[in-house]
């Protein structure tokens, strides 16, 4: 199989499975968060296994394919404003030297589809409460828990490696 064959296969696939994954929330809703995290490993696949273009690829496609069948537009929006492209950004700021420069970029990166969230949804999640009393706590533990996420997200990534990529025939 070429290169090209290789890459629409393996992007119609980890589509299709990033789709299904965003999917189960219309069936099971209480862990929208958490499968749009667990959407965003099929991208990261996609760069481990053949680059970023398509990676970028699984993205678009689940974004767009997403947005025509997909029920549940809360977690497909978590998806598209953050979780999709994350692993993206976590691959081009981890090729740079300085620790606290790839920590900035991606804690940048986090604040940014954060407020753009909040701005976006408070008054479906929060429509009861000060935005002064919120906000400080929504940054504070939003923070904290986004770098034990990306902790966590970079040991699941390393299993792969380790395992999956591995197996698969090149």
């Amino acid at each position: 199989m070429n290169n090209k064959t290789r890459m629409i296969t393996l992007v119609a696939m980890l589509s299709a499975l990033t789709i299904a994954v965003l999917y189960i929330t219309s069936i099971w809703p209480t862990g929208q968060l958490g499968f749009a995290a667990v959407s965003s490993l099929f991208v990261a696949a996609a760069i481990i296994e053949m680059g970023i273009a398509p990676g970028l690829y699984v993205y678009v496609v689940s974004s767009l394919i997403g947005a025509l069948v997909l029920p549940n537009r809360s977690t497909l929006l978590l998806f598209i404003l953050f979780f999709g492209y994350y692993p993206i950004i976590k691959r081009l700021s981890e090729k740079l030297r300085s620790r606290a420069a790839q920590w900035a970029l991606k804690l940048v990166l986090f604040n940014v589809a954060l407020s753009v969230i909040w701005f976006a949804l408070r008054g479906l999640v929060f429509p009861d409460f000060e935005m002064h009393v919120i906000f400080p706590v929504l940054y504070i533990g939003g923070n904290a828990v986004f770098i034990v996420f990306d902790y966590g997200y970079s040991k699941l990534l390393l299993f792969y490696m380790s395992s999956i990529h591995q197996r698969i025939k090149k």
